[in-house]
């Protein structure tokens, strides 16, 4: 038995920030394998600076990421933290900050939404079990106060998916407070080390139904 697992989203996907095969999708296959006690073969559709909307779209139209998709019985997402990036570096400072951010999670969660319903399209016809596991957001400016706030917001909605063959991977408070070990030398991405933190916290999620 060999297991399909892919990976969609941004550059925490790529693995952006460590050393190659230091991502947390390599790691977390690794850790699968042990789990599932069989080879897992993983194709990475990664992209670095990918925001919700960009995320959609592959999904709607890129034919090899949903035949991996399709072909999957583990499938992990990372997506929202450019979105609210590029919010956090748009908005002005004072009373109209919450105006863009209030906008830029109200498209993350249809973008969210869509992304979901499509991976569960794909997936419908009975392809037999598949797990999907999302990566929940830290925080990587928690000198502004109000970032702290917005990434937790997204966070509540993504939480509101798990369930069923849906894991949510909270990594927030692990993050929270060890900024300078777990993030890489542009304090924006993970390093090893903190890629690490969230394969674990992957893999703690379990591997029901498939093993």
């Amino acid at each position: 038995m060999v297991y399909s697992y892919t990976a969609i989203g941004d550059s925490l996907t790529v693995g952006f920030g460590a050393l190659p095969g230091n991502g947390f999708v390599p790691v977390y296959r690794g850790m699968a394998e042990q789990h599932v006690r069989a080879f897992v073969a993983y194709e990475n559709f990664g992209v670095n600076g990918l925001t919700t909307s960009g995320l959609y779209e592959h999904i709607s139209r890129n034919g090899a990421m949903r035949q991996a998709i399709k072909q999957a019985e583990i499938i992990t997402i990372s997506i929202g933290g450019n979105d609210l990036i590029r919010a956090a570096k748009s908005a002005p400072f004072g009373s109209k900050a919450s105006q863009h951010f209030n906008q830029a999670l109200s498209q993350c969660k249809t973008n969210v939404s869509g992304i979901l319903r499509t991976i569960n399209q794909l997936k419908g016809g009975g392809q037999g079990p598949y797990i999907i596991r999302a990566v929940g957001l830290y925080n990587p400016y928690p000198q502004v106060e109000e970032a702290g706030y917005w990434v937790q917001q997204y966070n509540r909605f993504l939480n509101g998916y798990a369930g069923g063959n849906l894991g949510v991977a909270n990594i927030y408070g692990s993050f929270q407070g060890r900024e300078r070990e777990l993030l890489s030398l542009d304090h924006l991405h993970p390093n090893g080390r903190g890629y690490r933190v969230i394969a674990e916290q992957l893999n703690g999620l379990g591997y029901r139904p498939l093993a």
